[in-house]
């Protein structure tokens, strides 16, 4: 395939790249999405199931599909965004969430919850979060594995401080409280913000992408790796690159967002406290900052599928020892495993796709890729709260994930991070 023409400008001005500054809306939009993730959810669970008087089962059985018809919006934004640009889409979104949220706040019904569940995860879970990773692909081709080690890094501190701001919110003012507050937070701060400073690309402004010279854009030109150039989007799907990614960093969510839902029920059955789930809400978060940071630097250094691998494997002992947990320092030295895999996983998840299959259609690669994340995530919960009715514990579940995980991590050690390779 011959690369796309390159049409070559120069900095308006000299300065800082403006990619930056989108790079930092992008993280924020990404903490956005907080009310639509199986962890920010997690927050309320159990004064929502009380209040409104739900069994777990039957809440589980909505997550799942909520989640499973939310999955759709992480498709279709992508085609959107492939046609009308970042700013346009990340604003309305962002809108729409945020009202959404408010909503949801004052529901009081088992089938307007269903409702209010459902559209926030296909706007926050699925949509929000394929339009955040897609701004910095479309801005960064050659620096793409440092940019996304510094928008992880960047999205990993504000979620640190969301998680225990919001659970402080939960307990202070109740569910209904903090939800309200969190979708007046969108509404007030991140959609101004987004229609404000974000833009379609760099060619928008006049720029290269990374801000490169002139001279280093004719080099990529000549070396094939034109910023314009890429994989059509169904010929991405058939490469075996494509599944192992998607499988791996799916798993990832399967598993993060069935204990997110339940962690504070899965470490009461261990005899901890809910001080003690949000203790490991934060050191989760501190470790995969620092996750953030080693996958950033190995990305440049470390064939990626071996990175996978590293990754799902920490993950995989991770889910093993739970069950064995019987200590505090035990449960901090879990929760530092469990965030450093996922800050692996993070990274290469971010960062793979426009690495490997360019920015051409690199919306609706990522839509697919998050389409899938999605869905895993949507049965996670669902094992979790089958597995403790009929066994009355987790345990089992945890071997058979971590059995798994370990499993595609094996595949991932053979895996080349070329899209040539077909399944």
């Amino acid at each position: 395939m011959n690369a796309a023409p390159v049409v070559l400008h120069r900095s308006r001005a000299p300065g800082l790249y403006y990619g930056w500054i989108v790079l930092l809306v992008a993280a924020a939009a990404m903490v956005g999405t907080l009310p639509g993730r199986t962890q920010g959810l997690g927050l309320i669970t159990e004064p929502l199931i009380a209040d409104l008087r739900i069994s777990r089962v039957r809440f589980a059985e909505l997550n799942f599909w909520a989640t499973m018809l939310g999955s759709v919006g992480a498709i279709g934004v992508g085609q959107a965004i492939d046609r009308f640009g970042s700013r346009v889409v990340l604003t309305l979104v962002t809108v729409a969430l945020a009202l959404v949220v408010c909503a949801m706040s004052q529901t009081s019904s088992f089938a307007a919850l269903a409702v209010w569940i459902t559209l926030t995860r296909g706007l926050g879970q699925s949509a929000l979060s394929v339009v955040s990773i897609a701004m910095v692909g479309h801005w960064f081709v050659r620096r793409i594995d440092a940019a996304m080690a510094v928008y992880s890094v960047v999205m990993s501190i504000g979620f640190m401080l969301a998680f225990p701001l919001v659970g402080s919110l939960v307990q202070q003012w109740g569910w209904r409280g903090a939800w309200l507050a969190v979708g007046c937070s969108l509404l007030s701060l991140l959609a101004p913000l987004s229609a404000a400073l974000v833009r379609r690309g760099p060619e928008s402004r006049g720029l290269l992408p990374d801000g490169d010279t002139v001279a280093a854009a004719v080099q990529m030109a000549v070396s094939g790796t034109n910023a314009a150039h890429g994989v059509v989007w169904t010929e991405a799907l058939l490469t075996r690159v494509f599944w192992v990614f998607a499988a791996g960093t799916a798993l990832y969510g399967l598993v993060a967002s069935g204990i997110g839902l339940f962690n504070e029920s899965i470490l009461a059955q261990r005899g901890f406290s809910a001080q003690t789930y949000y203790e490991t809400l934060v050191v989760t978060a501190l470790t995969a900052l620092a996750g953030n940071f080693l996958g950033g630097w190995l990305a440049t250094r470390v064939p990626l599928g071996r990175l996978m691998a590293m990754s799902l494997f920490v993950l995989a002992a991770g889910l093993a020892a739970l069950p064995h947990v019987s200590t505090h320092a035990q449960v901090l030295i879990w929760a530092i495993a469990m965030g450093l895999g996922g800050g692996l996983v993070m990274v290469l998840f971010f960062s793979v796709w426009p690495r490997v299959f360019g920015r051409r259609h690199l919306g609706r690669i990522q839509g697919a890729a998050q389409a899938l994340t999605v869905l895993a995530s949507a049965v996670g919960p669902l094992l979790l709260a089958w597995c403790v009715e009929w066994t009355g514990s987790y345990t089992m579940m945890f071997r058979v994930l971590a059995g798994v995980i370990a499993i595609v991590g094996g595949m991932a050690l053979f895996t080349s991070d070329r899209s040539g390779e077909s399944t």
